[in-house]
Protein backbone atom coordinates (compact mmCIF):
# COMPACT_ATOMS: atom_id res chain seq x y z
CA UNK A 1 0.00 0.00 0.00
CA UNK A 2 1.23 3.40 -1.13
CA UNK A 3 1.53 6.40 1.74
CA UNK A 4 1.46 10.04 -0.27
CA UNK A 5 1.47 13.16 1.59
CA UNK A 6 -0.10 15.62 -0.61
CA UNK A 7 0.20 19.37 -0.77
CA UNK A 8 -1.35 21.75 -2.31
CA UNK A 9 -2.52 24.75 -2.58
CA UNK A 10 -6.99 25.51 -2.72
CA UNK A 11 -7.86 29.35 -1.93
CA UNK A 12 -5.88 31.19 0.38
CA UNK A 13 -4.87 27.65 1.85
CA UNK A 14 -2.25 25.04 1.89
CA UNK A 15 -3.81 21.44 2.53
CA UNK A 16 -1.20 18.53 3.65
CA UNK A 17 -3.08 15.70 3.51
CA UNK A 18 -1.16 12.37 4.68
CA UNK A 19 -3.07 9.01 2.75
CA UNK A 20 -2.47 5.16 3.37
CA UNK A 21 -3.78 4.06 0.42
CA UNK A 22 -6.48 6.07 -0.64
CA UNK A 23 -7.42 6.63 2.79
CA UNK A 24 -6.98 10.11 4.61
CA UNK A 25 -5.32 9.25 7.79
CA UNK A 26 -4.24 12.75 8.89
CA UNK A 27 -4.42 16.27 7.29
CA UNK A 28 -3.82 20.17 8.03
CA UNK A 29 -4.36 23.50 6.72
CA UNK A 30 -2.51 26.56 6.78
CA UNK A 31 -2.70 29.74 5.25
CA UNK A 32 -0.79 30.51 2.63
CA UNK A 33 0.57 33.63 4.68
CA UNK A 34 0.96 32.09 7.30
CA UNK A 35 0.30 34.11 10.33
CA UNK A 36 0.97 31.35 12.82
CA UNK A 37 3.61 32.58 16.14
CA UNK A 38 3.67 28.83 17.75
CA UNK A 39 7.26 28.30 18.06
CA UNK A 40 8.39 31.50 16.80
CA UNK A 41 10.87 33.16 19.29
CA UNK A 42 10.96 36.85 19.98
CA UNK A 43 12.91 39.41 22.29
CA UNK A 44 9.76 40.55 24.25
CA UNK A 45 9.12 42.79 27.21
CA UNK A 46 7.95 42.68 30.56
CA UNK A 47 4.54 44.81 30.66
CA UNK A 48 3.20 43.95 33.92
CA UNK A 49 3.68 41.29 36.60
CA UNK A 50 0.52 39.77 38.71
CA UNK A 51 1.69 38.30 41.60
CA UNK A 52 -1.60 36.86 43.13
CA UNK A 53 -0.88 34.17 40.02
CA UNK A 54 2.76 34.35 39.99
CA UNK A 55 2.70 35.51 36.01
CA UNK A 56 3.76 38.17 33.64
CA UNK A 57 2.64 39.42 30.90
CA UNK A 58 4.96 40.52 27.98
CA UNK A 59 4.89 42.05 24.80
CA UNK A 60 6.09 40.40 21.75
CA UNK A 61 5.18 42.91 19.12
CA UNK A 62 3.38 46.69 19.67
CA UNK A 63 0.76 46.02 21.88
CA UNK A 64 0.52 41.97 21.52
CA UNK A 65 0.93 40.39 25.25
CA UNK A 66 1.34 37.20 25.98
CA UNK A 67 0.95 35.11 29.51
CA UNK A 68 4.44 34.36 31.15
CA UNK A 69 4.55 31.27 34.16
CA UNK A 70 7.00 32.86 36.77
CA UNK A 71 6.96 29.56 38.39
CA UNK A 72 7.64 27.85 34.71
CA UNK A 73 10.30 29.49 33.21
CA UNK A 74 13.10 29.92 36.02
CA UNK A 75 15.88 30.43 33.82
CA UNK A 76 14.98 33.46 31.50
CA UNK A 77 17.45 34.99 29.02
CA UNK A 78 17.56 38.51 29.34
CA UNK A 79 19.44 41.57 27.56
CA UNK A 80 22.39 43.16 30.26
CA UNK A 81 22.05 39.76 32.50
CA UNK A 82 24.83 37.25 32.43
CA UNK A 83 23.94 33.63 32.62
CA UNK A 84 24.80 32.69 35.95
CA UNK A 85 25.79 29.17 37.86
CA UNK A 86 25.17 28.66 40.99
CA UNK A 87 27.83 26.44 43.17
CA UNK A 88 27.19 23.30 41.90
CA UNK A 89 27.62 24.22 38.18
CA UNK A 90 23.46 24.67 37.36
CA UNK A 91 21.94 27.12 36.08
CA UNK A 92 20.87 29.93 38.89
CA UNK A 93 17.27 31.40 38.92
CA UNK A 94 16.32 34.85 37.62
CA UNK A 95 13.69 37.16 38.92
CA UNK A 96 12.26 38.70 36.05
CA UNK A 97 10.91 42.58 36.54
CA UNK A 98 8.64 45.08 35.10
CA UNK A 99 10.44 46.58 31.74
CA UNK A 100 12.70 43.53 31.55
CA UNK A 101 13.62 42.36 27.96
CA UNK A 102 14.12 38.61 27.63
CA UNK A 103 13.75 35.80 25.00
CA UNK A 104 10.76 34.20 24.59
CA UNK A 105 9.31 31.22 22.59
CA UNK A 106 5.46 31.09 22.29
CA UNK A 107 4.47 27.50 23.35
CA UNK A 108 0.19 28.23 22.99
CA UNK A 109 -1.05 29.89 20.88
CA UNK A 110 -4.34 32.60 21.31
CA UNK A 111 -7.36 30.37 22.24
CA UNK A 112 -10.36 32.24 22.20
CA UNK A 113 -10.30 35.05 24.80
CA UNK A 114 -7.00 33.71 25.89
CA UNK A 115 -3.71 35.23 25.65
CA UNK A 116 -0.64 33.04 23.82
CA UNK A 117 1.10 31.44 26.48
CA UNK A 118 5.25 32.16 26.28
CA UNK A 119 8.31 30.15 28.27
CA UNK A 120 12.21 31.15 28.42
CA UNK A 121 12.22 26.90 28.06
CA UNK A 122 13.56 27.54 24.51
CA UNK A 123 13.37 24.43 22.67
CA UNK A 124 14.39 24.16 18.89
CA UNK A 125 13.21 20.51 17.24
CA UNK A 126 14.92 18.89 14.61
CA UNK A 127 14.21 15.92 12.34
CA UNK A 128 15.74 13.57 14.93
CA UNK A 129 16.25 15.27 17.98
CA UNK A 130 14.76 18.46 19.95
CA UNK A 131 17.03 20.82 22.11
CA UNK A 132 15.60 21.94 25.36
CA UNK A 133 16.94 24.89 27.55
CA UNK A 134 16.75 24.79 31.56
CA UNK A 135 16.51 21.03 31.57
CA UNK A 136 19.75 19.60 31.09
CA UNK A 137 18.95 15.95 30.59
CA UNK A 138 18.68 13.73 27.83
CA UNK A 139 15.78 11.63 27.21
CA UNK A 140 14.36 9.52 24.53
CA UNK A 141 11.05 8.88 22.98
CA UNK A 142 8.93 6.28 24.85
CA UNK A 143 7.98 5.39 21.64
CA UNK A 144 11.95 3.39 21.19
CA UNK A 145 11.07 0.70 23.21
CA UNK A 146 14.49 -1.12 22.35
CA UNK A 147 16.68 -0.71 25.56
CA UNK A 148 20.09 -1.25 23.58
CA UNK A 149 18.81 1.24 20.86
CA UNK A 150 17.71 3.98 23.51
CA UNK A 151 20.95 3.45 25.38
CA UNK A 152 23.02 4.18 22.13
CA UNK A 153 21.11 6.94 21.41
CA UNK A 154 21.64 8.65 24.52
CA UNK A 155 25.44 7.98 24.15
CA UNK A 156 25.56 10.06 20.87
CA UNK A 157 23.38 12.95 22.71
CA UNK A 158 25.74 12.94 26.26
CA UNK A 159 28.38 13.96 23.94
CA UNK A 160 27.43 17.00 23.78
CA UNK A 161 25.89 17.82 27.27
CA UNK A 162 26.20 20.97 28.88
CA UNK A 163 24.82 22.64 31.97
CA UNK A 164 22.37 24.85 29.62
CA UNK A 165 20.25 22.66 27.80
CA UNK A 166 19.61 19.28 27.09
CA UNK A 167 18.32 16.68 24.37
CA UNK A 168 14.78 14.53 23.74
CA UNK A 169 15.66 12.19 21.34
CA UNK A 170 13.02 11.64 18.76
CA UNK A 171 11.39 8.77 17.44
CA UNK A 172 12.44 9.17 13.96
CA UNK A 173 16.36 8.48 15.78
CA UNK A 174 15.70 5.38 15.99
CA UNK A 175 18.40 3.36 13.74
CA UNK A 176 19.91 6.10 12.26
CA UNK A 177 23.57 6.71 11.95
CA UNK A 178 25.12 8.43 14.38
CA UNK A 179 26.93 10.57 12.46
CA UNK A 180 23.34 11.64 10.99
CA UNK A 181 22.35 12.29 14.62
CA UNK A 182 25.53 14.37 15.33
CA UNK A 183 25.36 16.75 12.61
CA UNK A 184 21.63 17.53 13.48
CA UNK A 185 22.70 18.36 17.21
CA UNK A 186 25.66 20.49 16.30
CA UNK A 187 23.22 22.17 14.34
CA UNK A 188 20.74 22.87 16.99
CA UNK A 189 23.42 23.98 19.20
CA UNK A 190 24.64 26.49 17.13
CA UNK A 191 21.27 28.09 16.39
CA UNK A 192 21.01 27.97 20.09
CA UNK A 193 24.20 29.96 20.43
CA UNK A 194 22.99 32.25 17.79
CA UNK A 195 19.71 33.43 19.44
CA UNK A 196 21.33 33.56 22.67
CA UNK A 197 24.47 34.89 21.84
CA UNK A 198 22.62 37.57 19.50
CA UNK A 199 19.10 37.61 20.14
CA UNK A 200 19.90 39.75 23.33
CA UNK A 201 21.56 42.93 20.99
CA UNK A 202 18.37 42.97 18.47
CA UNK A 203 15.85 45.95 18.64
CA UNK A 204 12.80 44.78 21.25
CA UNK A 205 10.01 42.69 19.68
CA UNK A 206 12.43 41.32 17.21
CA UNK A 207 11.73 37.64 15.56
CA UNK A 208 14.30 35.72 16.38
CA UNK A 209 13.19 32.62 15.05
CA UNK A 210 10.40 31.41 13.22
CA UNK A 211 8.77 28.10 13.06
CA UNK A 212 9.07 26.51 9.18
CA UNK A 213 5.68 26.12 7.57
CA UNK A 214 3.34 23.64 8.97
CA UNK A 215 3.58 21.78 5.41
CA UNK A 216 7.20 21.12 6.16
CA UNK A 217 6.87 20.44 9.56
CA UNK A 218 4.66 17.43 8.95
CA UNK A 219 7.31 16.27 6.34
CA UNK A 220 10.08 16.88 9.22
CA UNK A 221 7.93 15.43 12.14
CA UNK A 222 7.36 11.82 11.00
CA UNK A 223 5.74 11.74 7.78
CA UNK A 224 9.21 10.75 5.55
CA UNK A 225 10.17 7.38 7.27
CA UNK A 226 6.39 6.39 6.74
CA UNK A 227 5.84 7.80 2.82
CA UNK A 228 6.60 6.36 -0.41
CA UNK A 229 5.90 10.16 -2.18
CA UNK A 230 5.68 13.97 -1.45
CA UNK A 231 3.57 14.97 -4.07
CA UNK A 232 2.51 18.46 -5.09
CA UNK A 233 0.86 20.31 -8.14
CA UNK A 234 2.42 23.74 -7.41
CA UNK A 235 5.85 24.89 -8.79
CA UNK A 236 6.30 27.10 -5.35
CA UNK A 237 5.68 24.46 -2.93
CA UNK A 238 7.73 22.21 -5.43
CA UNK A 239 10.51 24.41 -5.11
CA UNK A 240 10.51 25.01 -1.07
CA UNK A 241 10.11 21.46 -0.36
CA UNK A 242 12.94 20.90 -3.03
CA UNK A 243 15.18 23.32 -1.01
CA UNK A 244 14.38 21.63 2.44
CA UNK A 245 14.89 18.84 1.89
CA UNK A 246 18.73 19.20 0.14
CA UNK A 247 19.87 21.12 2.79
CA UNK A 248 17.83 18.83 5.93
CA UNK A 249 16.49 15.11 4.80
CA UNK A 250 18.81 14.68 0.80
CA UNK A 251 18.03 10.77 1.26
CA UNK A 252 14.54 11.61 0.83
CA UNK A 253 14.78 13.75 -1.86
CA UNK A 254 13.98 11.26 -4.64
CA UNK A 255 10.62 10.86 -2.54
CA UNK A 256 9.48 14.45 -4.22
CA UNK A 257 7.20 14.12 -7.32
CA UNK A 258 5.66 17.35 -9.06
CA UNK A 259 1.94 16.44 -10.09
CA UNK A 260 1.25 17.86 -13.79
CA UNK A 261 -2.02 17.56 -15.34
CA UNK A 262 -4.14 20.60 -16.76
CA UNK A 263 -7.88 18.45 -16.45
CA UNK A 264 -8.11 16.98 -13.02
CA UNK A 265 -6.09 18.93 -10.11
CA UNK A 266 -4.55 17.39 -7.04
CA UNK A 267 -7.17 18.00 -4.54
CA UNK A 268 -9.94 16.51 -6.99
CA UNK A 269 -7.91 13.52 -7.85
CA UNK A 270 -7.56 12.73 -4.29
CA UNK A 271 -11.32 13.81 -3.05
CA UNK A 272 -9.78 15.80 -0.38
CA UNK A 273 -13.03 18.18 -0.33
CA UNK A 274 -15.26 15.31 0.10
CA UNK A 275 -13.15 14.11 2.91
CA UNK A 276 -12.54 17.07 4.61
CA UNK A 277 -16.15 17.57 4.80
CA UNK A 278 -16.82 13.61 6.18
CA UNK A 279 -13.91 14.55 9.10
CA UNK A 280 -16.18 18.02 10.07
CA UNK A 281 -19.67 15.60 10.27
CA UNK A 282 -20.69 15.44 14.12
CA UNK A 283 -21.67 11.46 13.52
CA UNK A 284 -19.47 8.85 11.88
CA UNK A 285 -21.49 5.76 10.52
CA UNK A 286 -19.74 2.10 11.18
CA UNK A 287 -20.35 -0.85 9.05
CA UNK A 288 -21.46 -2.98 11.99
CA UNK A 289 -24.52 -0.13 11.39
CA UNK A 290 -24.01 1.47 15.02
CA UNK A 291 -22.43 5.19 15.30
CA UNK A 292 -20.05 7.42 16.79
CA UNK A 293 -20.76 11.04 17.56
CA UNK A 294 -17.98 13.45 18.32
CA UNK A 295 -18.73 16.94 19.52
CA UNK A 296 -16.22 19.11 20.48
CA UNK A 297 -16.65 22.05 23.26
CA UNK A 298 -14.40 24.80 25.13
CA UNK A 299 -13.46 22.14 27.81
CA UNK A 300 -13.19 18.78 26.31
CA UNK A 301 -14.43 16.82 23.55
CA UNK A 302 -17.09 14.23 23.91
CA UNK A 303 -17.37 11.08 21.82
CA UNK A 304 -20.35 9.21 22.15
CA UNK A 305 -20.75 5.36 20.94
CA UNK A 306 -24.43 4.24 19.50
CA UNK A 307 -25.58 0.74 19.04
CA UNK A 308 -27.81 2.51 16.16
CA UNK A 309 -28.93 -0.98 13.66
CA UNK A 310 -26.51 -3.35 14.91
CA UNK A 311 -28.70 -5.01 17.75
CA UNK A 312 -31.50 -5.29 15.62
CA UNK A 313 -32.93 -9.04 15.80
CA UNK A 314 -29.79 -9.55 17.60
CA UNK A 315 -29.80 -12.66 20.63
CA UNK A 316 -26.77 -12.30 22.17
CA UNK A 317 -27.21 -8.40 22.98
CA UNK A 318 -23.39 -8.20 25.06
CA UNK A 319 -21.32 -9.93 22.54
CA UNK A 320 -22.65 -7.38 20.12
CA UNK A 321 -21.99 -4.47 22.34
CA UNK A 322 -18.38 -5.77 22.76
CA UNK A 323 -17.99 -6.04 18.80
CA UNK A 324 -19.74 -2.59 18.19
CA UNK A 325 -17.33 -0.81 20.70
CA UNK A 326 -14.20 -2.72 19.34
CA UNK A 327 -15.27 -1.56 15.84
CA UNK A 328 -15.53 1.87 17.34
CA UNK A 329 -12.28 2.04 18.82
CA UNK A 330 -10.92 2.03 15.94
CA UNK A 331 -12.80 4.36 14.07
CA UNK A 332 -12.34 6.77 17.47
CA UNK A 333 -8.65 6.57 17.06
CA UNK A 334 -8.84 7.15 13.43
CA UNK A 335 -11.16 10.36 13.75
CA UNK A 336 -9.14 11.96 16.63
CA UNK A 337 -5.75 11.79 14.48
CA UNK A 338 -7.86 13.15 11.82
CA UNK A 339 -9.38 15.73 13.03
CA UNK A 340 -6.75 16.51 15.29
CA UNK A 341 -8.72 16.47 18.62
CA UNK A 342 -6.46 17.13 21.73
CA UNK A 343 -6.35 17.83 25.49
CA UNK A 344 -9.25 16.42 27.63
CA UNK A 345 -11.58 13.36 25.23
CA UNK A 346 -14.13 11.41 27.16
CA UNK A 347 -15.52 8.36 25.33
CA UNK A 348 -19.11 6.87 26.75
CA UNK A 349 -19.20 3.75 25.03
CA UNK A 350 -21.74 1.18 24.89
CA UNK A 351 -22.02 -0.77 28.56
CA UNK A 352 -20.73 -3.68 29.05
CA UNK A 353 -21.27 -6.10 31.69
CA UNK A 354 -18.39 -8.78 32.20
CA UNK A 355 -15.11 -7.02 33.30
CA UNK A 356 -12.90 -8.83 31.06
CA UNK A 357 -14.94 -7.55 27.78
CA UNK A 358 -14.11 -4.06 29.37
CA UNK A 359 -10.46 -4.99 29.77
CA UNK A 360 -10.09 -6.17 26.67
CA UNK A 361 -11.97 -2.80 24.99
CA UNK A 362 -9.52 -0.90 27.02
CA UNK A 363 -6.67 -2.90 25.02
CA UNK A 364 -7.22 -2.89 21.94
CA UNK A 365 -8.06 0.96 22.38
CA UNK A 366 -4.53 1.51 23.63
CA UNK A 367 -3.09 -0.32 20.79
CA UNK A 368 -4.94 1.85 18.42
CA UNK A 369 -3.88 5.03 20.25
CA UNK A 370 0.17 3.73 20.51
CA UNK A 371 0.10 4.04 16.77
CA UNK A 372 -0.55 8.02 16.88
CA UNK A 373 2.68 9.95 16.57
CA UNK A 374 1.11 12.42 18.63
CA UNK A 375 1.45 11.41 22.43
CA UNK A 376 -2.30 10.17 23.19
CA UNK A 377 -2.81 8.70 26.66
CA UNK A 378 -5.32 6.00 27.76
CA UNK A 379 -5.96 7.12 31.00
CA UNK A 380 -8.98 5.20 32.53
CA UNK A 381 -12.48 3.95 32.91
CA UNK A 382 -14.63 5.24 35.43
CA UNK A 383 -17.17 3.94 37.48
CA UNK A 384 -19.75 5.45 35.11
CA UNK A 385 -18.09 3.38 32.12
CA UNK A 386 -16.94 6.42 30.60
CA UNK A 387 -13.42 6.57 29.25
CA UNK A 388 -10.83 9.26 29.52
CA UNK A 389 -8.01 10.18 27.25
CA UNK A 390 -5.66 13.08 26.90
CA UNK A 391 -3.96 14.03 23.54
CA UNK A 392 -1.17 16.18 23.29
CA UNK A 393 -1.98 19.56 21.82
CA UNK A 394 0.22 20.47 18.41
CA UNK A 395 -1.98 22.40 16.50
CA UNK A 396 -5.58 23.20 16.19
CA UNK A 397 -8.41 21.08 15.74
CA UNK A 398 -9.64 20.42 12.41
CA UNK A 399 -12.28 22.36 12.35
CA UNK A 400 -10.80 25.38 13.99
CA UNK A 401 -8.10 25.20 10.99
CA UNK A 402 -11.04 25.35 8.36
CA UNK A 403 -12.96 28.22 9.72
CA UNK A 404 -9.19 30.21 10.31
Amino acid sequence: MDNKLVIAKQDNKIISAFFEGRDLVQVSLNPTEDSGILGNIYLGKVKNIVKNINAAFIEIADGRMCYYSMSENRYPIMVKEQTNYDQDGKLEQVKIKTGDELIVQVSKEDVKTKAPVVSSNINLTGRYVALTYGKSTIGVSTKIADDKERQRLKNIAKRFENKEYGFIIRTNAAYMPQETIMDELQKLITSYENIKTYGVHKSRFSLLYQTPPGYICDIRDGYAENVDEFITDDRELYHQIKDYLEEYQPEDLAKLRFYEDALLSLTNLYGINDKLNDALRPMVWLKSGGSIVIQPTEALTVIDVNTGKAVAGKKKVQETFLKVNLEAAKEIAKQIRLRNLSGIIIIDFIDLELEKDKKHLMEVLDGYFKLDPVKTTLVDMTSLGLVEVTRKKVRKPLYEQVRD
